[in-house]
C-alpha cells in the first residue's frame, strides 16, 4: 500500500536493495538516507528523490514479537493514520527522544569512554551559530562539546514518594530547581538539581512497581511549566514520546483527558512503558496512546482540547555534534532543512485542535532559528485567532538557574547552556487562540 503523501510503498521503495546491517544502509543508493542514533537509518520525510529506512532494530522486535505494557489495557489507544513522516520523527535526532542519544564513537582514554565531536556538523554550527547568536555562540559550543560537563536534573514523582530520597538528593549536593515565586509551579511538582556535572544513578523498569524520579535535561520541563495545565483540562501531548513531558504535566495536575500521541510502533510503546513506570492505574484510566499523524490531528479533532504541548521534531545539536560518520552527517544536514516545514505543519494541526481560549506552547531542543522564532512568526502572520502569550515572567523566575538568549520577544525564550548550568538548548514559545479557526 502507498503511504499517505504519493510516495511509493516501503516494498516498493526497497525493492531490488540489498541492506548492510553493520552500516545501516543499502549497498545501491539511488536515494538518499539519514545515519541516525545508535546507527539505525530511520525514516524520516518521504520526499520525492529521498527516502529514508525504518531502524533495524524495529524489525527484529517485530520478529520476536510484540511486548506489551500495561497503558494499553487502561488507555484507550487509537491506532489511526499512517504517517508517512513520524510525528516524532525529529524525536529520533535527540538525546532521551528516541532509542538513545547518537554517542557517536567511543575510545578509551585514561580509563573513561569519551564522545568523538564530528568536524563537519561542527564546522556547520559554527558558521551558523556564529551568525545568529554571535559572541554566545563560543561559550555554548564549550559546554555542547564537553560531555563530561553536561548536568541532569532528577524530577520526583508524586505517584510514588519515597521518604528518604530527598535528604539523600540533599547530601549529594541538590536543590530545588524552581522557585515558588514562578507564575505557574504546583506544590507536586518537584525537581531537582546541582551545579556539579554527572547524573543521579537511573531506575530501571520494573512491571508493577513505580519509579520514584526521572532524569531529564532541567530545560525540558520549561514548556510544561510554560503550559500551565490545571486539573480536569483536556491536554494534548502531540509529540509525546518518549514521555518525559507527559510524565511531567501528570506531576502538575490531573487532566480531564490526556492524549499522548506517537506514531512510530517502537517509540509508542516506549512512551507506554514510561507512563507505566511513573502512572498508577487509576490515573492511566484517563491517558489516551494516539497514533496519528500529528499534521492531521486538527482536523480529525478540531477545537477539541484546553491545551496543547508540540515538542516538535528538530535537529538535535546536542546529539548531532557527536554523529558517528561524517558522510552520513552530511545527509542529515541536508536533511535538516526540511524539518521548519514539518514544525510548521504540526503547529498548525495544534492551532486547529485547540479551542478558542486555549493555549499551546512550542518548543524545540535545537539553536536554530529556523526552526524557532521562524516557525512561530511564521504561524502568527497565518493564523490571525493565534496570539502570543508573554513568558517573561517564567523566565525572570527561573533566571538563577538557567541562562537565556538576549533580545527575544516575550513569548519566546531560548536557554543557552554554559558550565555551571549547563542545561538545554531549548526553545520555549507560547500562543493562546482567541477565536474559533
Amino acid at each position: 500500500m502507498s503511504n499517505r503523501v504519493g510516495c511509493p510503498s516501503l516494498e516498493e521503495q526497497f525493492a531490488g536493495l540489498e541492506f548492510c546491517p553493520d552500516e545501516g544502509i543499502t549497498r545501491e543508493q539511488p536515494q538518499i538516507f539519514v545515519l541516525l542514533n545508535w546507527g539505525t537509518v530511520v525514516l524520516l520525510i518521504p520526499v520525492p528523490r529521498v527516502f529514508y529506512l525504518k531502524p533495524c532494530t524495529l524489525e527484529r522486535e517485530r520478529r520476536a514479537g510484540p511486548r506489551r505494557c500495561r497503558p494499553a489495557r487502561g488507555a484507550r489507544a487509537m491506532r489511526g493514520l499512517a504517517l508517512p513522516l513520524a510525528c516524532r520523527a525529529g524525536a529520533a535526532l535527540r538525546p532521551g527522544r528516541a532509542a538513545g542519544p547518537d554517542l557517536g564513537r567511543l575510545e578509551k582514554k585514561k580509563g573513561k569512554l569519551q564522545k568523538q565531536i564530528c568536524q563537519v556538523v561542527l564546522d556547520h554550527f559554527e558558521k551558523q551559530y556564529t551568525a545568529e547568536l554571535g559572541e554566545a555562540w563560543s561559550t555554548v559550543r564549550d559546554v555542547l562539546t564537553s560531555p563530561w560537563c553536561w548536568q541532569h536534573a532528577v524530577l520526583l514523582n508524586r505517584f510514588s514518594q519515597s521518604p528518604s530520597l530527598e535528604s539523600s538528593l540533599a547530601e549529594q549536593g541538590y536543590h530545588a530547581a524552581f522557585p515558588a515565586a514562578l507564575p505557574y509551579l504546583p506544590a507536586a511538582f518537584r525537581c531537582y538539581t546541582r551545579t556539579a556535572p554527572g547524573r543521579f544513578p537511573a531506575q530501571k523498569h520494573q512491571p508493577g512497581r513505580l519509579k520514584e524520579y526521572y532524569l531529564l535535561n532541567a530545560a525540558s520541563l520549561l514548556p510544561v511549566l510554560a503550559l500551565e495545565v490545571k486539573d480536569g483540562e483536556d491536554v494534548l501531548d502531540l509529540c509525546a514520546a518518549p514521555g518525559g513531558k507527559s510524565v511531567a504535566i501528570l506531576q502538575c495536575a490531573c487532566p480531564g483527558h490526556f492524549y499522548c500521541n506517537e506514531y512510530d510502533d517502537l517509540r509508542s510503546r516506549w512512551l507506554e512503558q514510561t507512563i507505566e513506570s511513573f502512572i498508577p492505574d487509576p490515573v492511566i484510566n484517563l491517558i489516551t496512546v494516539s497514533k496519528l499523524d500529528g499534521r492531521q490531528i486538527g482536523d480529525l479533532q478540531p477545537e477539541f482540547y484546553d491545551k496543547v504541548l508540540v515538542d516538535a521534531p528538530c535537529s538535535n545539536d546536542r546529539s548531532w555534534l557527536f554523529s558517528a560518520d561524517p558522510q552520513q552527517a552530511v545527509l542529515r544536514l541536508m536533511q535538516r532543512k526540511e524539518l521548519s516545514s514539518l514544525q510548521f505543519q504540526l503547529l498548525r494541526s495544534a492551532v486547529k485542535a485547540l479551542r478558542p481560549g486555549g493555549s499551546l506552547v512550542y518548543s524545540t531542543c535545537t539553536l536554530s532559528k529556523a526552526e524557532n522564532s521562524d516557525v512561530i512568526s511564521l504561524i502568527l502572520n497565518s493564523c490571525r485567532n493565534v496570539m502570543p502569550v508573554d513568558i517573561s515572567g517564567m523566565a525572570r523566575g527561573v533566571s538563577q538557574e538557567f541562562t537565556f538568549l538576549v533580545g527575544m520577544q516575550q513569548h519566546e525564550l531560548l536557554v543557552l547552556p554554559e558550565k555551571g548550568r549547563a542545561w538545554g538548548p531549548m526553545y520555549v514559545a507560547k500562543l493562546k487562540k482567541v477565536s474559533s479557526t
